[in-house]
C-alpha cells in the first residue's frame, strides 16, 4: 500500500508519467478531438496509455482531464459534463495505478484570458476551477497537479479553489520561457514565492522548454522557497514547422537531465509534451540510481496486459543483404532515384545492369532534396517483384507517426526488408517551397519505432500481433561541423536499434578515418558514401550547401579540368582513388552516380578488384 503522498515525497524522488496528448496522437486521435471525453467514449484507449506509463515505472500517474472544465468542454458542447469526465478520468487512471501507485487529479488552465486582458472576471474563473476540483475530490485521488499555467492570476484563482475544496496535496505548476519566465513575464523567484505563499506543497514548471532552460529556471526557484520542486519539461523546445511540433530530445537526453533537477531540488521529476513511456523508463532508472538505499531497477516497457514481446527475427535471416553483413562480406550499394514520372522503366532497366555487374542492392532514397518524385516505396516494390534486392530510403519529413507506422508495416508485407532511415531535408530546400514538413520525430524515433515493429510493438509498446524483419540502416555524416553531436546522435541511433551505417559521401581521408576510429566502440558495420563529382561547381555545393567536406585539394582539382567531360572523368578518378583508400576500413560503398550509369559501373569492377583486408 502507498504512503500519504507528502510523506512519501520526504523520503524519495517520485516519477511522473508523460504526456498523454501526445501518446492518443500516435494512437491516431485528432487533435481536433476533445481528449478528455474519451474517458467516456473510449476509457480502454486512455487506460492503456495509463498502463504504460505504469509498467515504465511512474509512480504518480495523471489524469487525463487536463482540459476538463466547462469552458474547455464548452467548445465541444460538453459543458454540462464536467463531474461525468471528471469523475471517470479518475476511475480510470486508478483502475491503472492500483493500489501502489498515486494518481494525481489534472487541472489545466482556462484557455482564454481573464481581467485584464480578456473578458473572464476572477471570479468566473474561479468558479470553474471549483467546479471541476469537487468533481475530482470527490473521487479516489491522491493529490491535485495544476499544470501549464502561464498566468499567475489565473493559478492564484485555481490554487484558491482546490484549498476551499480540500486539503489534499497540491503542485503547482508554471509552464515558462526560454528565458524562464511564465508567460506573464513573472522570473522564477517570483512565481515560486507566489506560488508557496498562496498554499501550493510543491512548486514546478513544466511543458513549454526543454531541460536545459528549465534547470535553470529550478537552479533560481530553489533559493525562494522552501517547498519540494518538480520538473516535468517537454521532449525538447517544440519547434513549430508550418504549424507543427517538433520534438527531438531522446530518452536518454531527458533521464540525463532528470538527474541534473535532482541535483537542483527537485522531488518530482518526468515529462510533458513529446514524451513517451520509452522517455519514463530512463527517467526512472536515473531516478532509481540517485535514491539512497535503492538499487538501481532496469524497467521494460511492456506490452499491454496479455500480449508479449516477440524476440527479434536473427539479423541474418531478415534479407540476403542481413546476411552478406553478417558474413562480413563486402556490401556495394548503388542509389537509383526514382523516375519524375509514373514510367519507372528505365530506372528498372538500370538496376538490372547494375545488378548484374556485381551490385549486392538498390538504394532508394526518399524525396531527394525535398523534390516530387514516384514514391520510392513503389519502385523499391517493383525492384523486390523483379528479384533486385532494394534498400529504402525513409525520412520523417513528410508522415506523421501514424503514417510512418502504415507505411513500414504495408512495406514489409509487400517484401521490403532493407531501410535507411534518415530525418530528411526541409521542404524548403525542395523546388516545392509552400509544402509543408511534419517531422512529428527525428530519425532516433524513428529508428526506434522500426526496432518496436521488428519486436511486435508499435510505437506506444503495444503489441500489434505479428512483427517485422527489418535490416535497420541509418545515416551519419563524418564531416559534420560538430562531429561530437554527429557521433552523440548516431549512438542513440545504434542504441535504438540500427544495425548498420550509411555515412553521406567521403571525400576527405583524415575525416573518415577520425570517424571510424570513434566508430570503433559501437561495433556496427560501416558503408561508405561515394559520389564521383561531376564539375567544380558540385564540389562548391557539397561544401557550402550540403555540409559536405571536399577538401581545398579536391576542389582545385576539379576547377582545373578544362571541359566537363574532362571534370566528370576527373571526379571519377577521385572516386575510384577514395575508394581504393578506404576499401580496407570500412564493410562496403554506397554509390550515388545520379543516372550515370557508366561510372557506376567502373566503380563496381573497382570494388570488385581492390583485396578485402580483415579488420
Amino acid at each position: 500500500m502507498r504512503k500519504p503522498f507528502l510523506e512519501q515525497l520526504e523520503q524519495r524522488v517520485l516519477v511522473a508519467d508523460g504526456a498523454m496528448g501526445t501518446m492518443l496522437y500516435a494512437r491516431g486521435i485528432s487533435i481536433k478531438n476533445c481528449f478528455d471525453e474519451l474517458n467516456l467514449s473510449q476509457p480502454q484507449l486512455v487506460r492503456e496509455i495509463h498502463q504504460a506509463y505504469v509498467q515504465a515505472g511512474a509512480d504518480i500517474i495523471q489524469t487525463n482531464t487536463f482540459g476538463a472544465n466547462a469552458i474547455r468542454l464548452g467548445r465541444f458542447n460538453l459543458a454540462g459534463k464536467v463531474a461525468e469526465i471528471n469523475r471517470a478520468g479518475v476511475q480510470i487512471a486508478r483502475e491503472a495505478a492500483g493500489d501502489d501507485h498515486y494518481v494525481a487529479g489534472s487541472i489545466g488552465p482556462l484557455g482564454v484570458r481573464l481581467q485584464p486582458l480578456g473578458k473572464l472576471s476572477f471570479a468566473e474563473a474561479h468558479a470553474c476551477f471549483r467546479e471541476q476540483t469537487e468533481a475530482l475530490a470527490g473521487c479516489d485521488i491522491d493529490l491535485i497537479v495544476l499544470e501549464t499555467f502561464g498566468d499567475l492570476n489565473e493559478i492564484r484563482e485555481a490554487i484558491f479553489a482546490v484549498r476551499e475544496v480540500c486539503h489534499l496535496p497540491l503542485v503547482a505548476h508554471m509552464s515558462i520561457d526560454d528565458e524562464g519566465r511564465s508567460l506573464d513575464g513573472s522570473s522564477p523567484v517570483e512565481f515560486a514565492r507566489r506560488l508557496t505563499e498562496w498554499g501550493a506543497d510543491v512548486v514546478g514548471v513544466n511543458c513549454s522548454v526543454g531541460p536545459v532552460s528549465m534547470l535553470e529556471a529550478l537552479e533560481k526557484m530553489r533559493h525562494a522557497t522552501a517547498k519540494p520542486l518538480a520538473a516535468q519539461p517537454n521532449a525538447g523546445k517544440p519547434r513549430n514547422i508550418d504549424g507543427r511540433n517538433l520534438y527531438l530530445v531522446s530518452a536518454e537526453y531527458m533521464a540525463d537531465y532528470s538527474r541534473r533537477f535532482i541535483d537542483a531540488g527537485a522531488r518530482i521529476v518526468g515529462g510533458c509534451c513529446g514524451t513517451t513511456p520509452e522517455h519514463i523508463k530512463w527517467i526512472r532508472n536515473y531516478v532509481r540510481a540517485t535514491t539512497p538505499g535503492k538499487k538501481r531497477l532496469e524497467v521494460n516497457i511492456q506490452a499491454l496486459e496479455n500480449a508479449g514481446i516477440l524476440a527479434p527475427i536473427a539479423t541474418a535471416g531478415r534479407s540476403r543483404l542481413a546476411r552478406k553483413l553478417v558474413n562480413r562480406e563486402f556490401i556495394t550499394l548503388v542509389e537509383i532515384l526514382p523516375p519524375r514520372g509514373s514510367d519507372a522503366g528505365k530506372e528498372l532497366a538500370s538496376a538490372r545492369l547494375l545488378i548484374d555487374a556485381g551490385a549486392d542492392a538498390i538504394n532508394i532514397p526518399d524525396g531527394p532534396r525535398a523534390s516530387a518524385r514516384m514514391s520510392n516505396l513503389a519502385l523499391a516494390v517493383m525492384l523486390q517483384r523483379e528479384g533486385i534486392e532494394s534498400v529504402l530510403h525513409y525520412c520523417c519529413r513528410d508522415r506523421n507517426v501514424i503514417s510512418m507506422q502504415s507505411d513500414l508495416l504495408g512495406g514489409y508485407a509487400l517484401g521490403l526488408r532493407n531501410l535507411i532511415l534518415i530525418t530528411g531535408d526541409p521542404p524548403k530546400l525542395g523546388n516545392y517551397t509552400d509544402a509543408t514538413a511534419v517531422f512529428d520525430i527525428d530519425s532516433i524515433g524513428l529508428t526506434r519505432l522500426a526496432n518496436n515493429l521488428n519486436r511486435g510493438l508499435d510505437l506506444g509498446g503495444n503489441a500489434i500481433g505479428s512483427q517485422t524483419g527489418f535490416l535497420v540502416g541509418v545515416g551519419a555524416n563524418p564531416g559534420a561541423p560538430d562531429l561530437e553531436e554527429e557521433m552523440r546522435r548516431l549512438r542513440l541511433k545504434i542504441e535504438a536499434g540500427a544495425d548498420y551505417v550509411v555515412t553521406q559521401p567521403v571525400f576527405d581521408l583524415k575525416l573518415l578515418e577520425s570517424f571510424l576510429e570513434q566508430m570503433r566502440d559501437f561495433r556496427v558495420p560501416v558503408i561508405a558514401g561515394i559520389w564521383p563529382l561531376v564539375s567544380f561547381r558540385q564540389a562548391e555545393f557539397m561544401q557550402n550547401e550540403l555540409r559536405v567536406a571536399v577538401p581545398e585539394a579536391i576542389r582545385e582539382r576539379m576547377r582545373a579540368a578544362s571541359t566537363s567531360e574532362a571534370a566528370r572523368q576527373e571526379g571519377l578518378r577521385i572516386a575510384l582513388e577514395m575508394l581504393s583508400s578506404i576499401r580496407p576500413r570500412i564493410e562496403g560503398v554506397q554509390i550515388s552516380v545520379l543516372g550515370r550509369n557508366q561510372a557506376a559501373l567502373e566503380l563496381l569492377r573497382a570494388a570488385q578488384k581492390i583485396p578485402v583486408v580483415a579488420h
